[in-house]
């Protein structure tokens, strides 16, 4: 296949996974994004330019996460390799549980689509099945490509994902901390098994917690409730657990994003409660970290790509 443009801009968001019961399925679209300028350049070489989260650390060559994801890209629709010069605008925090590393692998699919003659090669489901080969699960890829909320699983043919229909006035607003806790480190406290009575307790909150998003947010206290991973990472999230207690103690559905240490809370008129945008004085201090708020009202849509 042949490339049919050279120049592309990718806007991906940042995702919360998880969101409570629904570990390693659900996922959210948050307001605030990765914006990644892609061209392509008649030569061999990666050139990177990148301002905001990991300026100072991440590499500016082909082992750059967003290259990797653009070449594997186009090797499955035999498209020609070509040099790139990529500036990345990263907004996205770095090992806080938003999705970071989903929306680099999805910004690089994403502006493979964008670059080649025949874009539908690489349609959404295509997209998702690449990215969790990256990623290794797909329930924060399913909403960096579909927005909103989503539903992601395994199948005997590859990664899938559905729509979770919300319903409007459902808000979230994600708390991040200053303190990282990188993923690996967040999964090698979870047991290889769990008691059959919590798995069970978690497919019913599960399910719950759809139903309170599609109508009934007054379900999202009782469906964002965990016994599959949130407890039994607290040893290495002090942080967003103190935070955690201190939101549910006040009735507000709150959960660990992803793999932490950002906290997420689900709910209607979030900013009423204290959870508007910016670094609210009462957050100050719990958990030891100054924490920063986001909130989110719209759904957020999923990468979009522009040809320039």
């Amino acid at each position: 296949m042949r490339l049919g443009a050279d120049h592309v801009v990718v806007t991906v968001p940042a995702t919360a996974g998880n969101l409570g019961s629904g570990f390693d399925s659900l996922g959210l679209a948050l307001g605030l994004t990765d914006e990644i300028e892609v061209r392509a350049v008649a030569s061999a070489s990666v050139e990177l330019e990148i301002e905001g989260e990991g300026a100072e650390t991440l590499p500016r060559d082909e082992s750059h996460l967003v290259v990797r994801a653009l070449r594997a890209a186009l090797d499955h629709v035999n498209a020609s390799q070509t040099g790139l010069a990529i500036r990345a605008i990263n907004r996205i925090p770095h090992g806080r549980g938003l999705g970071s590393s989903a929306a680099a692998v999805v910004a690089g699919i994403s502006a493979a689509r964008g670059l080649i003659a025949e874009p539908e090669a690489l349609s959404a489901e295509v997209a998702l099945e690449i990215a969790t080969q990256f990623e290794g699960h797909p329930d924060n890829a399913a909403p960096a490509i579909y927005g909103g909320a989503t539903v992601a699983w395994m199948a005997p043919g590859g990664a899938k994902a559905a729509s979770v229909p919300v319903v409007d006035g459902i808000e979230a607003a994600v708390l991040i901390p200053g303190s990282v806790l990188p993923t690996e480190q967040a999964r090698s406290v979870l047991p290889a098994m769990v008691p059959h009575r919590d798995a069970a307790f978690n497919v019913g909150r599960a399910a719950l917690l759809v139903a309170a998003l599609g109508g009934q947010p007054e379900l999202l206290f009782e469906g964002t409730e965990d016994r599959l991973h949130q407890t039994y990472r607290a040893e290495v999230m002090p942080s967003a657990m103190a935070m955690l207690d201190h939101l549910r103690a006040q009735g507000l559905a709150a959960v660990v994003s992803g793999a932490g240490p950002s906290v997420l809370v689900l709910g209607t008129d979030l900013a009423a409660r204290g959870l508007a945008s910016g670094m609210p004085q009462w957050a100050r201090g719990i958990g030891g970290e100054n924490w920063r708020v986001v909130h989110t009202v719209e759904q957020v849509p999923g990468a979009t790509t522009h040809r320039l």
